[in-house]
């Protein structure tokens, strides 16, 4: 789906107009800041960064800089983009869209064998507990920093790493 849906910009379009508050970014940049502001609970590809960032510069939401090294092309928010991200944000968020490839595998648990499933269970223990550890460690600097937002949300990727981690302990085996 492109930028403009139904009801106006879709999520990966207004994310980057958000990002873009910040200041100049090239593509590049704008998916480090996704993947560090937004990461914990919204995954952004770079795919859709690329295939919005032209769309996004049609509409005049935002311009392009001047190019930089290695001919990399900065994008800069304009008026325009700023009323479409704040429009935007006054819409609703409508329902949550979980997309979760553990439990779409585990909603297919009888169709595992035994050290299937056991190995994907030990595997994404691994991935959730390095990620609750990471989270941590950005939840003191975003408290270091002194955003309560950021801490906010943080706060909650790590309540949702946790209840994860304590439904591996618990996920029926076969």
């Amino acid at each position: 789906m492109g930028v403009m849906a139904e009801k106006g910009l879709n999520a990966t379009a207004a994310a980057l107009l958000g990002l873009l508050h910040e200041g100049a970014m090239t593509g590049g940049q704008l998916m480090a800041a996704a993947e560090s502001r937004l990461g914990p609970f919204w995954t952004t590809t770079r795919s859709q960064v690329y295939r919005e960032l032209p769309v996004l510069a049609e509409r005049g939401y935002v311009r392009t800089g001047k190019p930089g090294p290695r001919s990399s092309q900065p994008y800069v928010l304009t008026a325009a983009g700023k009323r479409a991200f704040s429009r935007w944000l006054s819409e609703s968020a409508g329902r949550d869209q979980l997309r979760n490839p553990l439990l779409l595998r585990a909603a297919f648990g009888r169709l595992h064998n035994d050290k299937q499933l056991q190995q994907l269970y030990e595997a994404q223990g691994e991935v959730h507990a390095q990620r609750l550890t990471e989270l941590r460690e950005e939840l003191k600097e975003a408290k270091k920093a002194d955003d309560p937002f950021r801490v906010a949300t943080l706060e909650f990727a790590i309540t949702y790493q946790r209840a994860l981690t304590k439904w591996l302990d618990t996920a029926p085996q076969l």
